[in-house]
């Protein structure tokens, strides 16, 4: 045998793996409205404004048509709605028919797709006024005017009445027009133009669009999460407000009684895609729902809901339970009924709050905790600990939970690859009988290759800690390519293409074969080797300025081991500007400074360690001027070490220290620790793996990721083991370049490979390729 070996033990289970890997939903990307929402008609409802993004208005992708000598006129008015919740609606009068009166829509991306033979639902409420009928032609032309699809509707009613019919499409397009027009003068008022897919995901009415869902389903995951991210608590406290908080109250029900909602990532929000929604399709994919609810406090704007106040929140939250879980005698088990399920779905988890950051939150987390408890103590509970990894609202959040004793504690961060390899082992300390970790968003900063490498190696480490890690969900989901806020992503796709990333297929092998149990496991000439030396945290330090004007004196730069102090001249700091101070590669240093901000959105910047292709930050009054943070930047990606709450106010003399010892980093503000952390650097295994059994098909799975440039020639020893010969199967993804991408053009040039095996016995000896990740399934 090679000098390197996997030994698993298979009769000898250890920690229940139970969900661990599931899915994340947030609606940004146009992930739902334009993505897997299947609705083709942009701006459905006229309800489009300024307050979702300052381009918006009620008439947002639409256009008049005027054919020849026609003429007509369109405007948006709220006298006589279709529902108080959405009180546009269309005016359209037509003075001259000519050859074409009326309006269209564009759709999102390019347009509306449409593919050969298939047929389109269209709808939409209307009245006349009376005495009146009029007729209206329903076409899906190209965008230089092809006819694909031509049917017409009578309207007859000066009441709004709800209209339907079916087009059958006689071609492909990609761009093409929905397209309303009359052969009357007169006056006709319209609300609610929609236009779906007749195939959507499992034929389901006001449904998903059948790809999108497909590669969702197809990556089996134990659950997902919805309906966020940041729009859960960034808005108003109003329930009835444009701006409001998400409130799962508004999501159930006729579309046209849902109000549109500004969604916080600059965009409109139809709500058509709602709770009821997410539990049917939770349900279709055999997922279990896991819904976020907001706890009454936004952190972003510091929106509070006073302690009196909050029981309805409470009461939303119990209302929720009651929804998904009631029989059709309770209040909500009824309503679910009506809508056409009246079998509970089942629902185990429940949210409270999102990247929580403020005491405000964690006091109303309590009040939430009891109730919920107190009347269905069945359902886990996940706490909140901010949005990154370390650090003081990282602290409170877990002692939140400890203290109530949440059943789990999401965390969230984003980090460089780098970070992912360096933090391996970060969850090997912490205990079983504590808060289990829901690891609730999650990514390396892109989607190549690389990335999926790093992600594959932390995961196996998420399996080995399964006494402390309970779920995890990478995130974000979805992209739009045509509406980006935010990369890299799971998923992208345009108006009729979809494809999975590199890391999704990584998501989709660890989902796959996850297992029910973890295995015990030992290994010869697996341990990573210690470096000779821990390089020091040296090189360029720089005051910036990033949208702030700020004094800088009494600058000093101090060589703790030589005890050499240098003296910087006093500097006034603008936006765009990078001060140098100079240079130090000593083992511990101290930069020192008393600073004062005169204006602007954030506070005082400094960068340090500076060289090859890394560098470090401090940031007092970072990002809406709210954190002290310490972050690190390796080839262009960032990770943020650890964070703590601080706010600068202008005009006001700060005396500021930052130290560096190793790589552990403290600063300090007013002599007060603000920050403490170590900058890890990654140390390389020779393999990175787990292992675990399958109860169902007896089947042992093992998950190997080689990080290394080199192939590795191991042997796989599996004890316990009853047959006289080895059989079953490798999944492998491996030959790649580091920066290898997935792509509309190549959707699957980064996937697994797999094959069948064969041994004599109960050991097997693999080489491992260079940077590959691979798959045992051993029947």
């Amino acid at each position: 045998m090679t000098e390197k070996s996997i030994k698993v033990f298979s009769k000898d289970k250890k920690e229940p793996l139970g969900d661990l890997y599931g899915l994340f939903f947030e609606d940004l990307n146009h992930a739902a409205d334009g993505g897997l929402y299947a609705e083709l008609v942009q701006n459905r409802s006229f309800e489009f404004d300024p307050i979702d993004r300052s381009d918006y208005h009620a008439l947002t992708a639409w256009e008049k048509v005027e054919r020849g000598e026609a003429e007509v006129t369109i405007s948006v008015e709220d006298s006589f709605p279709l529902h108080e919740n959405n009180p546009n609606y269309l005016t359209l009068k037509t003075k001259k028919v000519g050859d074409g009166a009326g309006i269209l829509n564009t759709g999102f991306n390019s347009g509306i797709p449409l593919k050969k033979d298939e047929f389109y639902h269209f709808s939409f409420f209307a009245r006349v006024d009376q005495a009146e009928k009029k007729t209206l032609t329903i076409s899906l032309e190209s965008k230089e005017g092809v006819l694909h699809a031509s049917e017409e509707l009578s309207l007859h009613s000066s009441e709004w009445k709800k209209y339907s019919l079916t087009l059958q499409c006689k071609s492909d397009d990609q761009s093409a027009r929905l397209i309303l027009t009359t052969n009357q003068t007169g006056t006709i008022y319209m609300d609610m133009v929609s236009l779906f897919p007749a195939k959507t995901f499992m034929d389901r009415e006001n449904g998903l669009r059948s790809d999108i869902a497909q590669i969702l389903a197809d990556l089996k995951p134990k659950f997902m999460r919805f309906p966020g991210g940041c729009l859960v608590h960034d808005g108003s406290l109003d329930e009835r407000a444009r701006d409001s908080m998400y409130r799962w109250k508004n999501t159930i029900g006729d579309t046209e009684k849902r109000p549109s909602r500004r969604n916080n990532w600059k965009y409109n929000q139809t709500l058509g895609l709602g709770y009821y929604e997410y539990f049917l399709f939770c349900e279709d994919i055999g997922a279990k729902p896991i819904p976020v609810l907001p706890a009454g406090y936004d952190p972003h704007h510091h929106r509070i809901v006073p302690l009196e106040n909050l029981q309805p929140w409470i009461d939303d939250a119990l209302d929720l339970i009651e929804f998904a879980n009631g029989n059709v005698s309770t209040t909500w088990g009824k309503i679910r009924s009506e809508l056409g399920h009246p079998e509970p779905f089942g629902l185990e988890y429940l949210g409270i709050g999102n990247e929580e950051v403020g005491e405000p939150f964690f006091e109303r987390y309590e009040y939430f905790h009891r109730a919920i408890k107190e009347k269905h103590p069945d359902i886990k509970l996940i706490n909140s600990s901010g949005p990154f990894a370390a650090g003081g609202e990282y602290d409170r959040g877990w002692d939140s939970a400890k203290k109530n004793q949440s059943d789990l504690v999401d965390e969230h961060y984003y980090q460089s690859p780098e970070w992912f390899l360096a933090h391996y082992h970060r969850y090997d300390d912490f205990k079983r009988d504590e808060p289990k970790v829901f690891l609730g968003e999650y990514a390396s900063w892109g989607n190549t290759y690389y990335n999926a490498i790093a992600e594959a190696a932390f995961m196996t480490g998420l399996e080995k800690n399964a006494h402390a890690v309970g779920l995890a969900c990478y995130a974000p989901m979805l992209c739009n390519v045509d509406y980006i806020n935010w990369e890299p992503n799971l998923i992208y796709f345009n108006n009729h293409q979809v494809f999975g990333t590199a890391n999704y297929y990584v998501q989709k092998l660890f989902m796959h074969h996850q297992g029910d149990y973890t295995l015990k496991t030992e290994s010869t000439g697996l341990s990573a080797s210690e470096p000779p030396s821990i390089p020091t945290i040296g090189g360029q330090i720089k005051l910036i300025g990033e949208q702030s004007k700020a004094e800088y004196y009494k600058i000093t730069l101090t060589n703790l081991e030589t005890g050499e102090v240098k003296e910087c001249p006093n500097a006034l700091v603008e936006n765009g500007i990078e001060l140098l101070l100079g240079e130090l590669h000593s083992k511990h240093y101290r930069l020192s400074f008393k600073a004062r901000k005169l204006e602007g959105t954030r506070g005082f910047k400094v960068m340090f360690g500076e060289k090859d292709n890394q560098k470090l930050f401090w940031e007092i009054g970072g990002w809406q001027n709210q954190d002290s943070v310490i972050s690190s930047m390796v080839n262009g990606r960032g990770s943020v070490l650890t964070q703590s709450l601080f706010t600068v106010k202008n005009d006001q003399e700060y005396s500021l220290d930052l130290e560096i010892k190793g790589r552990k980093i403290t600063t300090y503000i007013d002599d007060e620790v603000i920050n403490e952390t170590v900058d890890k650097l990654p140390n390389i295994k020779p393999l990175y793996y787990s292992a675990s059994i399958d109860s169902l098909t007896n089947e042992v799975i093992i998950k190997v990721v080689n990080v290394k440039d080199e192939a590795v020639l191991t042997t796989i020893d599996l004890q316990d083991y009853a047959k006289d010969k080895l059989k079953g199967t490798v999944y492998e993804l491996s030959g790649y370049e580091l920066t290898d991408v997935n792509s509309f053009e190549a959707p699957d040039k980064i996937s697994p490979k797999q094959k069948d095996f064969e041994a004599s016995n109960s050991f097997y000896e693999y080489e491992f390729p260079k940077q590959s990740i691979t798959v045992f399934r051993f029947q």
